[in-house]
């Protein structure tokens, strides 16, 4: 009798790991009409950029939704990590095939982008790269889909340090210093200025945020009532140190530099508020990492980074495109 019991739970078992398989399998075939599921997680849906990037996306998914679905979502604020680290475990277990990643903190993501790839989800990073050494440790490998920001803030900062006479005194409001492409900007603007033999008199991190970085540059213009320009690391901060520098009275005296090309800071590039700012193609940038997604899934490729352009805005190249 013992025996007849074990038999009977062994073919239970095989039952049971037979339809894990069927589910598991399932899990990986998307939807019964074959399209794949696609999740995209943005970071905050409060900046213009990301909210053109949604645009980009939903109007792709759109002229193709017999291809793939789109689950797009974003966080509140751009330090909301935790917030995002929830949205990707969702996203995994709504069985997405594949999630492309705008990671609010290059570091943090990584715990929970290598859970996603362990359940079998392919990964693309656009905007903001995650940490290569963290990737490394943890013997993971995601493509990077994104633009070269070092190159695009400095390009944008040349703008004015070509007109600026040598040491005269600029300053740079950073962005988050746990995101990549705040550091990589960082790091262009302060080649610039290198080059230019300006004097970098202070830089501080914004967080991407525009009050935040309103506070800073008052304070920049306070200590430092000599400074001639303030290269900011997105276009949300950018319009924080337009007003500071409105309070302040330092109109036409001290220049700006932003990045994004957000619309606001696009109109005040045309007025001469604004110097320059960079253009990563919000619009395309989730597109490209969507595309990329696809193509890993349709052909099983090996990924590997591609680079996405990135364009410096001025007053004269929006007159020439007008």
């Amino acid at each position: 009798m013992a025996r007849v019991f074990t038999d009977r739970r062994r073919r239970v078992s095989l039952v049971v790991c037979a339809l894990a398989v069927v589910a598991a399998a399932s899990c990986r075939s998307g939807p019964a009409d074959g399209r794949p599921r696609i999740g995209l997680v943005m970071k905050s849906l409060a900046n213009e950029f990301f909210l053109e990037m949604e645009r980009g996306a939903r109007e792709h998914q759109g002229a193709r939704s017999d291809q793939y679905e789109l689950l797009a979502s974003g966080i509140k604020d751009e330090v909301d990590v935790a917030a995002q680290i929830s949205l990707v475990e969702q996203l995994v277990t709504q069985r997405v095939q594949a999630i492309v990643l705008a990671p609010a903190d290059s570091k943090a993501l990584v715990t929970v982008v290598q859970r996603a790839l362990d359940a079998g989800v392919v990964m693309v990073n656009i905007d903001n790269e995650l940490d290569a050494g963290v990737l490394e440790e943890r013997g993971i490998r995601v493509p990077f889909v994104g633009p070269d920001n070092r190159k695009g803030a400095r390009l944008a900062a040349e703008v004015l340090t070509k007109t600026l006479p040598a040491g005269a005194p600029v300053a740079i409001i950073e962005g988050l210093p746990t995101a990549f492409n705040g550091v990589q900007r960082r790091l262009g603007f302060e080649d610039a200025v290198r080059e230019a033999g300006l004097r970098l008199v202070a830089s501080q991190a914004g967080d991407w945020d525009t009050a935040k970085a309103n506070q800073i540059a008052a304070a920049v213009l306070g200590e430092h009532p000599d400074v001639r320009a303030l290269f900011c690391a997105n276009d949300s901060m950018a319009l924080g140190a337009v007003a500071a520098v409105r309070a302040a009275g330092r109109e036409g005296v001290v220049q700006i530099v932003g990045f994004d090309n957000i619309p606001a800071v696009r109109d005040l590039v045309r007025d001469g508020r604004v110097a320059a700012t960079v253009d990563q193609h919000a619009g395309q940038l989730a597109v490209f990492g969507i595309e990329y997604a696809l193509d890993i899934l349709r052909t099983n490729g090996t990924p590997s980074d591609r680079e996405t352009p990135v364009d410096v805005v001025t007053k004269a190249s929006l007159a020439s495109s007008d």
